[in-house]
């Protein structure tokens, strides 16, 4: 039972999410029993010696047991996905009662299900903190993780811990800090508590939304879609987004960093493996641009550079031991300006 039903709230009905994702999901690359049982266990093994790698690297995690990940195919990423939003949103999404509430829910099953039948294809490992027990749950997505592999002409082993290494630096980011996933579960429940805004705000905003986006924006600006959503909060709304921001961009920079500074040792053929998913990520037909503009995929993809980049030149500057006070507390995680100005989180923290 997941979340949404054990609270009663019927803002989205994840069962129908599941289902519509599970029917319009593509189908997975066509392996061997053989191949497909000798991968499974490959991709279990290796999500705790990646661990070991970025303990090695980032000295954090020292003390914590290190345990193997989850291998799971696309039906079973969909179900865990499902899930662990719904887990995320308990008690933040507003609760409709009566037969209007049933339609809108429904509808939002359907639009949620879409978006997890497309991602589901795409996404190659994903760490859930809120999923699996007390320790969270890392997951490989095998056959995502094979199709890439295959569309890349790279080794296998290479890129399964090279995949590895960035979700293992999620799960340690998590079960290393111990106060992060209610910080951002907090945050999370705080953004949506405040879209609850009224027409007549919005349209009070006007003014300034088109002033706003005349300028130029900022590096570490959204695009797309969701620039436009951005310039229609309300202040509130928008400090809270910018703490949501603020942190996945370093999440998700820091583990890219991590992969590929580890990757040279552990990794041979890790340039190839980076430029060519580099091209990749890029790279796609219209309508699968469309997609990944609309769902975001595309302000997720400028999330690692920017994140990246930010880590790379404080861990440059000052070194690991000292970047590693931005796990501190709260306070001492990025704002969203200093991720384009690393020097002044420097000054301000490290």
């Amino acid at each position: 039972m997941n979340a949404a039903t054990r609270t009663g709230s019927a803002a989205v009905d994840w069962d129908l999410a599941r289902a519509t994702a599970k029917r319009f999901v593509r189908p997975g690359p066509i392996v061997s029993p053989d191949e497909a049982a000798r991968t499974v266990a490959e991709l279990r093994a290796v999500t705790a010696v990646a661990e070991e790698h970025v303990r090695g690297l980032t000295g954090l995690g020292a003390g914590l047991p290190v345990t193997e990940g989850d291998v799971v195919d696309r039906d079973g990423w969909i179900d865990a996905a499902a899930e662990g939003i719904a887990a995320l949103t308990d008690g933040a999404l507003p609760q409709r009662a009566g037969k209007v509430g049933g339609v809108l829910a429904g509808s939002a099953g359907v639009q949620a299900g879409v978006a997890l039948a497309y991602l589901g294809s795409r996404v190659l490992g994903q760490y859930d903190p809120f999923g699996g027990g007390d320790g969270g749950r890392l997951m490989m997505v095998a056959p995502n993780i094979v199709a890439a592999q295959q569309a890349l002409d790279v080794p296998a082993a290479d890129f399964h811990m090279w995949v590895a290494l960035h979700e293992s630096t999620h799960r340690l980011q998590f079960t290393a800090v111990p106060w992060l996933a209610e910080y951002f579960r907090g945050q999370v429940s705080g953004f949506i508590a405040g879209l609850e805004d009224d027409a007549d705000g919005v349209l009070q905003r006007l003014p300034e939304v088109l002033k706003a986006a005349r300028s130029r924006p900022d590096p570490t600006a959204s695009t797309g879609p969701l620039a436009i959503v951005e310039l229609l909060q309300s202040p509130a709304q928008r400090a809270a987004f910018d703490r949501l921001i603020a942190l996945s961009t370093l999440l998700e920079g820091h583990a890219d960093h991590v992969m590929d500074a580890v990757g040279p040792r552990v990794v041979p053929s890790v340039a190839t493996i980076r430029q060519r998913f580099t091209a990749r990520r890029r790279g796609g037909g219209l309508l699968d641009r469309v997609l990944r503009s609309l769902l975001g995929v595309d302000a997720k993809m400028k999330q690692y550079a920017v994140g990246a980049k930010f880590t790379a030149h404080c861990v440059d500057a000052v070194g690991m031991e000292r970047f590693n006070r931005v796990w501190d507390s709260a306070d001492a995680l990025p704002l969203r300006a200093e991720l384009s100005d690393p020097d002044a989180w420097l000054r301000r923290v490290a």
